[in-house]
């Protein structure tokens, strides 16, 4: 079970810090993905980890703004986010990257002015 926290109302230019609890190993889970879904369109992949937390990747319109990381200890993965735009209003969930059916309810984040 993925259990996703830290959404919420935030002002264009803020920041804020997705947090997903797993109820068992991420580390036995694999690679790990944040993803979300805006009103009226499809879900993108917003950013992904490996198993180590080695090596991630990002969408292009996040790069340089939102920061995953896994803490494979804690069985958490965080999505530090800034500078956020409008168009980053979605509901963000937290995923197994290679199993799509194994991801959170997700958090709601909305920016605006």
């Amino acid at each position: 079970q993925l259990v996703e926290s830290g959404g919420g109302l935030v002002q264009p230019g803020g920041s804020l810090k997705l947090s997903c609890q797993a109820s068992g190993s991420i580390y036995n889970m694999g690679a790990m993905a944040w993803y979300r879904q805006a009103l009226g369109k499809e879900r993108e992949l917003v950013a992904l980890i490996t198993t180590s937390g080695k090596q991630s990747t990002y969408a292009d319109s996040v790069k340089g703004r939102f920061t995953i990381s896994r803490d494979n200890a804690k069985n958490t993965v965080d999505l530090q986010m800034a500078d956020l735009k409008f168009e980053d209003t979605a509901v963000y969930y937290c995923q197994v990257a290679t199993k799509p059916s194994i991801r959170g309810q997700g958090t709601q984040v909305t920016v605006s002015s």
